[in-house]
């Protein structure tokens, strides 16, 4: 499985849990996205170790000389998972109407991302120094 697929079926969960108000799944989501960042053990990098084949590009990435030693796509998912689960959590729990605008929003971005293969985030990630 490629990044971009991930991205795509990553965002088009959110977008479903969102309409059919489903919040387990965004906490699950969250939660799991966290772990992925926290233990540098990515889905995409299992599934290619499980079934051999040549995948395709994935998403667009510049060059910038590296600050950190952390991986950027591990990075990228603490925080989706710290964005989507903190906002989705303040949006149910404490009544803040203000934030129903963000796991939409992301929800969008990660899907569009996985669509087109521009990762606004990725690319920020990238930007500030990690690998």
């Amino acid at each position: 499985m490629s990044e971009r697929i991930y991205l795509f079926v990553l965002g088009a969960l959110i977008l479903t849990a969102l309409y059919f108000e489903k919040s387990i799944i965004i906490y699950t989501l969250s939660i799991w996205l966290l772990f992925e960042g926290i233990s540098g053990i990515l889905l995409t990098l299992l599934s290619q170790k499980v079934i051999p084949i040549a995948e395709p590009v994935g998403l667009t990435t510049f060059r910038t000389h590296q600050r950190f030693n952390f991986e950027a796509s591990r990075a990228t998912r603490i925080i989706i998972a710290s964005f989507l689960g903190g906002a989705f959590f303040l949006l149910n729990e404490y009544d803040i109407e203000v934030l129903w605008f963000f796991p939409w929003f992301m929800g969008f971005a990660i899907f569009g991302a996985g669509v087109s293969g521009v990762c606004p985030i990725l690319l920020i990630t990238k930007w500030l120094g990690f690998k």
